[in-house]
């Protein structure tokens, strides 16, 4: 199957990104929300095509790009108003809360909504892809397609193959990858898929080395940093994803796995109790309000 046009349901950080990447590639994407009209238009501008304007305009002022490959860019990408909007599109991709229940009521109703032979993928960074498809009729046409924050760097996308994923499925996604300028690995479906399953213990674990009081928070991240040539530590690193986000997504490998080795760090629920989630509160493992 051709992949012409791109529906991309959430308006967030990701959302914008995965639009703004599609669409520099070439694709018209139609960027859709299911709330009113004139609260869309305002989160469209604040939000979703507002963080996409402000890229564009960055990589015009570093001569990246120049203003007429930016709004040809910007002339690509549709506001959808109504899902109903998605109807004809070859490829709808989500990018909506990490729930898995909210997941599969929106699977559902997109599966009633597209074309018979459209492709449905989750930006999910670790649910199961075989339970989202299960909301559907059309459980081969769903696959994983987990991208990395921010979209239009980072290089990865993880094609996630669910239990009936087909064949056609999974060759068309991997192809488009590499069609939008991405690097594609192939995930069989598990808890967390490869990354983050790497990532996200690797800063829980951190998170235990702090609680014993092994070291400080600076001396592990500047242990990784130039002991393991990480370009951030995992300390500074948890607070950049988000504190709430770990400790969701180690919850969740716990829950899945029933590993003991899984058990989320004490300490980053006692942060999270505290409303400390990182840079996004001004405090987490680090305190950003009082850093120059």
């Amino acid at each position: 199957m051709e992949i012409k046009t791109v529906g991309v349901v959430g308006g967030g950080t990701m959302g914008s990104g995965i639009v703004q990447q599609f669409a520099q590639a070439g694709y018209k994407v139609i960027m859709a929300r299911a709330r009113p009209r004139a609260e869309i238009e305002r989160l469209a501008e604040e939000r979703g095509l507002g963080l996409i304007k402000r890229n564009l305009s960055r990589q015009v002022e570093r001569e990246r790009l120049t203003r007429g490959e930016a709004d040809a860019i910007l002339g690509r990408i549709q506001v959808a108003y109504d899902h109903g909007e998605l109807a004809e599109v070859d490829l709808v991709i989500e990018a909506i809360v990490e729930i898995m229940a909210k997941k599969k009521e929106f699977f559902s109703k997109l599966d009633r909504i597209v074309k018979p032979e459209a492709i449905l993928a989750s930006n999910t960074s670790g649910l199961s892809i075989t339970e989202i498809a299960s909301a559907t009729g059309r459980s081969g046409q769903v696959i994983g397609m987990h991208f990395f924050n921010p979209v239009p760097v980072m290089k990865l996308v993880e094609v996630v193959r669910g239990t009936d994923t087909s064949d056609s499925t999974f060759n068309t996604i991997m192809e488009l990858a590499g069609k939008i300028g991405k690097e594609a690995i192939a995930v069989n479906e598990a808890p967390l898929f490869v990354v983050n399953r790497l990532l996200i213990p690797m800063i829980n674990e951190a998170a235990f080395v702090l609680q014993e009081g092994i070291s400080s928070a600076e001396d592990i991240d500047r242990g990784m940093r130039l002991g393991a040539n990480h370009p951030i530590g995992p300390l500074a690193l948890g607070d950049l994803v988000g504190l709430d986000v770990v400790l969701m997504i180690m919850d969740n490998l716990h829950w899945e796995t029933r590993d003991s080795k899984y058990r989320a760090s004490p300490l980053i629920r006692r942060l999270v109790r505290a409303g400390r989630l990182g840079r996004k509160t001004g405090r987490g493992f680090y305190d950003y309000k009082n850093r120059g």
